[in-house]
């Protein structure tokens, strides 16, 4: 018993060591890249620098722009990931603060598919013939997007200046307050693609799913210029203003990318998301969002949103560069015109209402940093039915640099059957970007339009703090 005890124990010093082995070799490989890239001679040399200590594993810095109006956020992210006969893992453990002492820090882990894809026939029996045979195996066309993708993750975080307004598209001004939120998101997401089936292969359908635990808690924000939520607003006008219970979030929806050739390509997903709370709490929901992207390449290179799903951001590329985005850019032409049609409805029972945190907003960019409605202030208009016109164009001018402009129409309305055509919103906006091959872009965008001024808006996507498993803040 003694011997097996001892032997035990030996065995597990020697995993434990192996362990430590390999992790101090990783990072004696990254010291070694590092020195080697840090070496300044040339502008190049500059760049390469940079690309190691923002994308090298296992440590390396992470930075983005936060949620509006909290700043550009910086910190590390630890990482790692491997390659196996039929999937390839990558996991992120990071944290990133900003200057107003906002932060987010999280987990988590992406898990993708890669098996031999294979589509077999069965072929009808021919009289005289042996049945015998065996099928055979036939390769599916390439617009088929073959991998299933699922993403595990845990994160908190804590934005100390968030802004409310009132809900409504015909919110006032005068009304701005201020407010702090922590949100910590638990969950799981996939997405499953569907090619088994002849008759549907190529719209290059794919399903999603989520599931997600939400905990928030909002304070009270006074060290502002404007008042703090509490002194203008009650539970009535700020629904959930008082309580935030724990809510379970689950969503179901599909993904729509018929094969159009290599300059057209459509976009489109719909899902149906059930948020429940304590059945005491009055804050149970349902949301359904339809997204309809169309976008025409120039010079025939467009992308599909569901091939680029299964890429890694910089804090998925640990020991897989074979799929991380290179970050050298082309000196091709490149030119894309997009157009895109956003609809999100919500809906209650009489005793009921939406949490005004989990309800979506136009104006200058929403709490995930997508922009809309770019002239007005974040978070501007906001109530539980949204529709959204964009019309978008960029182009590239010289090496990394591009223009882009934009133009947007929407609205926001408390009653669903209020959404529609009239009464629309405006805003125009142009700006230069920064691209490097298929990583993140950094947009400096100059925006008018509407009645309420201008409004310039810098953003570093937000992928350089993480990568596809980033869950949404509503």
């Amino acid at each position: 018993m003694k011997s097996l005890v001892a032997l035990s124990l030996a065995s597990s010093c020697l995993f434990a060591a192996a362990q430590e082995s390999a992790l101090h070799a990783d990072f004696r490989g990254e010291g070694d890249r590092i020195t080697s890239s840090c070496e300044i001679t040339t502008f190049k040399s500059v760049l390469g620098c940079g690309v190691e200590l923002f994308t090298d594993h296992p440590l390396h810095i992470a930075a983005g722009s936060m949620p509006p109006q909290n700043g550009f956020g910086a910190g590390v992210a630890f990482v790692g990931g491997e390659n196996t006969t039929n999937w390839r893992t990558s996991w992120d453990i990071d944290a990133v603060g900003s200057m107003n002492a906002s932060y987010r820090a999280g987990g988590y882990l992406t898990m993708i598919h890669t098996p031999p894809v294979e589509i077999h026939v069965v072929h009808p029996v021919v009289p005289g013939t042996s049945n015998s045979e065996p099928r055979k195996p036939v390769t599916p066309p390439s617009f088929v997007h073959p991998y299933t993708v699922i993403n595990l993750y845990a994160q908190t975080i804590s934005l100390n200046e968030l802004s409310y307004f009132g809900l409504g598209n015909h919110s006032a001004l005068p009304g701005q307050t201020a407010y702090g939120m922590t949100e910590t998101v638990a969950g799981i997401s996939a997405i499953k693609p569907v090619f088994e089936w002849p008759a549907i292969r190529k719209l290059n359908l794919s399903l999603d799913g989520e599931m997600n635990g939400r905990f928030v808690a909002l304070r009270g924000n006074n060290n502002e210029a404007v008042p703090s939520i509490e002194a203008l607003y009650t539970n009535i006008t700020a629904p959930s203003l008082n309580s935030q219970p724990p809510t379970v979030q689950f969503g179901e929806g599909l993904r729509i990318e018929p094969e159009l050739g290599d300059r057209f390509q459509i976009n489109y997903r719909g899902i149906f998301e059930q948020y429940a709370a304590s059945a005491d709490s009055h804050q149970s929901f349902l949301r359904w969002t339809v997204d309809l992207n169309h976008t025409f390449s120039l010079y025939g290179h467009t992308q599909s949103q569901a091939t680029a799903a299964s890429n890694h951001g910089p804090d998925e590329c640990a020991e897989l560069s074979q799929t991380c985005p290179s970050v050298s850019y082309s000196r091709n032409l490149s030119g894309s015109i997009g157009v895109r049609l956003l609809l999100s409805e919500s809906a209650t029972s009489s005793a009921n209402s939406v949490p005004f945190y989990f309800q979506p907003t136009l104006g200058g960019s929403d709490i995930n940093g997508q922009t809309m409605l770019g002239s007005y202030q974040d978070y501007r208009f906001r109530a539980p039915n949204l529709l959204l016109l964009n019309g978008s164009f960029e182009h590239s001018v010289w090496g990394p640099f591009g223009f882009a402009f934009t133009a947007d129409q929407g609205k926001v309305e408390i009653n669903r059957s209020d959404i529609g055509f009239d009464h629309l919103k405006h805003s125009f906006a142009a700006g230069l970007t920064i691209r490097a091959g298929g990583f993140p872009m950094v947009t400096v965008m100059f925006a008018r339009g509407g009645h309420e001024g201008d409004h310039t808006i810098f953003t570093m996507n937000s992928s350089l703090l993480g990568g596809s498993t980033r869950p949404s803040l509503f």
